[in-house]
């Protein structure tokens, strides 16, 4: 059975799972002290909108090299915010996992995509 190509960014599996680790990255950082609202959590919510924004921005790109860019600006982004929670855990702020799974299966998914973009045809 042929899989129906993605209308918008939102009917992405990709995008989801990354949108649903920003909401989990919103929620963790409602806990980390005050002190840290202009750093770590201004930070690692800045690193983890970027992840389904470069997404949403490079599915609409036209050439293939253009659109592997936005999924490997993705994954920088995927990385940054990894290191942010094994500061976090460092700083006995946040478990150091407290969304490892999730980053885990988005960066495996970020990488699939970008290969089947620089596979694809067209």
């Amino acid at each position: 059975m042929a899989r129906v190509p993605a209308q918008s960014f939102r009917d992405l599996q990709v995008w989801q799972k990354s949108h649903r680790l920003v909401l989990d990255v919103y929620r963790l950082t409602k806990l980390l002290p005050k002190e840290e609202l202009f750093g770590l959590t201004s930070q690692m919510r800045r690193a983890a909108v970027s992840v389904p924004a470069n997404i949403a921005e490079g599915f609409k790109r036209r050439g293939k090299s253009d659109k592997a860019r936005h999924m490997n600006i993705a994954q920088g982004s995927l990385e940054e915010l990894q290191y942010y929670f094994i500061l976090c855990g460092d700083l006995s702020y946040l478990p150091p996992d407290a969304v490892g799974d999730r980053m885990n299966e988005v960066g495996r998914m970020l990488t699939a995509y970008a290969r089947q973009i620089l596979d694809s045809r067209s």
